[in-house]
């Protein structure tokens, strides 16, 4: 999978199934308002209409279900008939599955997924999440042909028109933004340590034409930084605090994403153990999806300021490294006795959102991080957890989730029960629960908070993603379409207007446009 090309196109064209192996996905109902027409110069002279209905006469989707059409040329695959509230209407945990599963092997291959226009964004984030593009297999290296997979969106329902240009080209750059995002999780620390994933800002900067700020090594211990260098002081390659900035004319609000880029956790002096330390290479997932979603979301057109914040360190073991016991003075200014070194994400992230008040003057800031193991437990491997002092961007979250795919369910926000589990004798506070049986991963989103204060005037969100951000040994890119989905009201993209929960993309156009272009978008 690793060097497949994912091209969306508003028609694949006609082939032989033998020459293009074609895989047709949908849910059943829509499948069977798939016109024969549109497929038949897909699947002839291999496939017959007969053959087609009934293939189609023999899926019983439970949850899923597919049936081959010719050899292992064609196949048909339907999704589950019905989701739950919880889940996303796109069903696109299943469309991953299926396309890894049922899509058919070649160099040269078609898709052709049959949904709403409304389930188009979702469906597009999913299929790519099926083609990641780290491997190291040596017989990887040894192929050098490029291989090819063409997707083509059939809609039905309502607004069932033809895909528009600008539609594809919103389909390839969020794409293009997960399958980075999972590049970058899955490759391993002794390829991508801090020194690399500067690299990689650097190259995304360099694509849209923006120069990133970085503050590395003593610098960050001379600014204040206590978090990032007190967590990375002790690896070969040293932390650093990087920002992308995008800064248009006419902007109404100044939003900061805020991302954990840990791309090694041992655990420090708290050592993990040997069955929980592999797999640690997705520390830096929150980072990576920032990443990929600020690289999208910059070409897709943004009208507001955005600021994306990566906080880089590697958890090493060292002579050099944080003790339990220390205490470090963060950026906010209030200091944090440490009493677990495996509780670090916490501690550049703290460091990472003051700087994006105090430095940026974010209005909205959101930080993501693979935070905890206990968001697993929380709201399980497919649904991130979602923490703020707002309620509209709770409900927001849970919406734009459903709406891109990226899932997501509330934790508890209740600070003046939670915060005293931090409690410290000769600190403003420890950096880690006394209690790990109160609802640990809210209190560690409450630490975050802490350093810009829980009477902080602006929005604030955070997003454990610890779990959705791998399936099995696999990255997944998770983050990327749910930031694309939450911030797009403030896109200039006409899709990315349409799977966003916020902003004015229902207003009447009658509206005075003088006030409406001084209006915040998002708040």
């Amino acid at each position: 999978m690793a060097n497949v090309q994912l091209e969306f196109q508003a028609s694949a064209g006609e082939a032989d199934p033998q020459s293009r192996p074609l895989l047709v996905l949908g849910q059943l109902h829509n499948l069977h308002r798939l016109p024969w027409a549109q497929l038949r110069g897909k699947l002839q002279p291999r496939v017959t209409e007969e053959i087609w209905q009934s293939a189609l006469s023999t899926l019983n989707p439970n949850p899923t279900d597919s049936c081959p059409l010719y050899l292992n040329y064609a196949t048909v695959a339907a999704l589950p008939s019905r989701v739950s509230r919880h889940n996303s209407p796109s069903a696109a945990q299943f469309i991953t599955r299926l396309v890894r599963n049922c899509l058919p092997g070649g160099v040269n291959r078609c898709i052709v997924m049959v949904c709403e226009r409304s389930e188009v964004f979702a469906s597009a984030c999913a299929l790519a999440r099926a083609f990641p593009l780290f491997t190291h297999r040596s017989s990887a290296s040894r192929r050098t042909e490029k291989k090819t997979v063409t997707v083509e969106f059939f809609l039905v329902g309502q607004n069932n028109g033809p895909i528009e240009v600008a539609t594809l080209k919103c389909l390839a750059s969020a794409t293009e933004g997960v399958r980075l995002a999972a590049r970058i999780v899955d490759t391993p620390c002794n390829e991508m340590n801090t020194d690399a994933f500067l690299e990689e800002i650097k190259k995304v900067g360099k694509d849209l034409g923006i120069t990133p700020t970085i503050i590395r090594d003593e610098e960050l211990k001379e600014r204040g930084f206590g978090g990032i260098y007190g967590v990375g002081k002790a690896a070969l390659h040293p932390p650093a605090l990087a920002v992308l900035s995008h800064t248009p004319d006419g902007a109404t609000q100044t939003i900061a994403w805020v991302g954990k880029g840990i791309v090694y956790d041992t655990g420090g002096l708290s050592i993990k153990g040997k069955t929980t330390m592999p797999g640690m290479k997705r520390d830096c997932g929150g980072a990576a999806a920032i990443l990929g979603a600020f690289k999208a979301t910059v070409k897709q057109g943004f009208k507001d300021n955005l600021h994306a914040v990566f906080c880089l360190a590697e958890n090493a073991v060292g002579p050099r490294a944080t003790r339990p016991d220390d205490i470090h003075v963060l950026y906010s200014g209030k200091t944090v006795e440490i009493n677990n070194t495996d509780a670090e994400g916490r501690l550049i992230l703290a460091d990472g959102v003051a700087y994006a008040c105090k430095d940026l003057g974010a209005d909205i800031i959101l930080d993501m991080a693979t935070l905890t193991g206990a968001q697993g437990i929380a709201t399980g491997k497919y649904h991130a957890a979602v923490l703020t002092n707002n309620e509209e961007w709770e409900k927001a979250c849970v919406k734009a989730g459903r709406n891109c795919g990226d899932l997501v369910h509330p934790l508890v926000y209740c600070p003046e029960l939670h915060f005293s589990e931090f409690t410290s004798a000769v600190a403003d506070m420890k950096n880690s629960v006394a209690d790990r049986d109160n609802t640990p991963s809210s209190c560690a989103g409450l630490f975050i908070a802490s350093h810009i204060g829980f009477d902080w005037p602006g929005v604030w969100v955070h997003i454990d993603i610890a779990a959705p951000v791998h399936a099995g040994e696999r990255a997944t890119g998770y983050g990327v379409a749910l930031l694309l989905s939450l911030f797009g009201g403030a896109s200039e993209d006409p899709l990315l207007n349409m799977v966003s929960p916020l902003g004015c993309n229902g207003d009447s156009p009658t509206e005075d446009m003088e006030r409406d272009s001084k209006r915040r978008r998002l708040v």
